[in-house]
């Protein structure tokens, strides 16, 4: 019982700052993608994301948010800034891994031969 009231206000605490339809025109109008929003330090840190990727450091009601994003810096700035405005803090490389190409690769699944 703990654990469900705990997961309900973890969601509480996690709000989303971009709706459905804004992530859609950011990846038509600004060609960005948003990876994690609204996420801890810890979790935009992560090393399992592509390296293109890019930490953005901005405030929401007086509350510092995370999110990690791909995208050229010009066209991460541009989308934030008409988001955010002055609430925008800073742009800052991401800590990923893996080879933007890969991101989201799935190898082929073979086809087993019978004899």
């Amino acid at each position: 019982m703990s654990q469900v009231v705990e997961k309900t206000q973890d969601k509480e605490k996690h709000m989303d700052h971009w709706t459905t339809a804004e992530k859609e025109t950011c990846k038509s109008r600004y060609g960005c993608d948003i990876l994690i929003e609204n996420g801890s330090y810890a979790e935009v840190c992560t090393k399992e994301a592509p390296n293109d990727a890019h930490i953005i450091k901005y405030f929401v009601d007086d509350k510092l948010c995370f999110d990690l994003t791909r995208g050229s810096k010009i066209r991460l700035f541009d989308m934030y800034w008409d988001k955010f405005r002055e609430n925008l803090q800073s742009i800052g490389y991401g800590y990923g891994r893996i080879n933007p190409k890969l991101w989201g690769y799935q190898a082929p699944k073979t086809k087993k031969r019978t004899k």
